[in-house]
């Protein structure tokens, strides 16, 4: 369904106006769930301005009103993929061996109970245990084929609090990663069976008292690289304790997924997603920061 705007309006009042509707929660909803795109891009904004010579678009099955329940924000959903915003504290996927649930295991069992068993979801990549921030996963195995055949097409940013401050205000790391008996990543001088090369880009957002806060772009996406990575570098994630930080404070590590685009792998429109930094991210304290899960 496609809207021109006839004046300069905002987001929300036009499809206030368009639907006929005084149900601005509704419509609200609509646009927080990616249902709505201004000029080819989502616009996830009730106040977005829109003016003539814009072309709105509304994809209705972009947002199920069902998600709204779901355990986990829901950040877009149609019937070919769901992307959720993770937590800190829960598994993506649950491994043998390991103790409790999954992010995978308590949105797979919402979406059955939702859609009466017709509804699967497949794993397209994962966060670490420790990391909040933005997941995909795909609603067939043609699908999750689909996205990680195109997975260069992809981008994902991260915000991550490091011990003290780079000498440098942005950069690129490079190095080979190798994972090692504990599961433990650790960098190697040259590449060698089992290694795998990983590049990292980072720039200075904010230089606090202590620490800096980092935006982090991945170009290639290795088990524990952003952490192993700035921890190599001298600079280390806050709260990884895995990884060299400071031990003398119990905190979350701080380390959020906040930035996600991907090609929709049926349409082929780009999908451009993001979410706000966690509440407290940028603060710590001495006591322990216990996760919800």
């Amino acid at each position: 369904m496609k809207i021109l705007p006839l004046e300069e309006t905002t987001l929300s009042a036009l499809l206030i106006k368009e639907f006929k509707t005084g149900s601005r929660s509704m419509v609200k909803k609509i646009i927080l769930h990616g249902s709505v795109s201004v000029n080819g891009k989502p616009a996830m904004q009730p106040n977005f301005a829109v003016k003539p010579g814009d072309v709105v678009e509304y994809l209705k099955f972009k947002a199920s009103p069902d998600s709204y329940d779901c355990p986990f924000p829901v950040l877009f959903e149609d019937e070919h993929v769901i992307v959720v915003e993770k937590p800190a504290g829960i598994l993506t996927y649950g491994e043998k061996g390991t103790s409790g649930t999954s992010l995978y295991r308590e949105l797979t069992d919402y979406l059955r109970e939702r859609s009466k068993g017709k509804e699967k979801i497949f794993v397209v990549h994962r966060l670490d245990r420790e990391v909040s921030g933005i997941l995909i996963f795909a609603k067939s195995e043609n699908i999750q084929e689909r996205i990680k055949e195109n997975w260069k097409e992809t981008e994902k940013r991260y915000y991550a609090v490091v011990e003290g401050t780079p000498e440098k205000t942005e950069g690129t790391l490079e190095n080979w990663l190798i994972e090692g008996y504990d599961k433990k990543v650790f960098v190697v001088k040259q590449e060698r069976p089992g290694a795998k090369f990983a590049i990292t880009h980072y720039k200075t957002l904010k230089t606090l008292e202590t620490t800096t806060l980092l935006e982090v772009r991945l170009e290639t996406g290795r088990k524990h690289q952003i952490r192993v990575q700035l921890s190599e570098m001298g600079y280390p994630i806050v709260g990884d304790f895995s990884y060299g930080a400071d031990k003398k404070i119990k905190r979350r590590i701080r380390l959020h997924a906040f930035f996600f685009t991907f090609p929709h792998p049926v349409t082929g429109q780009r999908i451009e997603l993001s979410t706000r930094m966690p509440k407290g991210f940028l603060t710590f304290g001495d006591h322990d920061e216990k996760y919800k899960w």
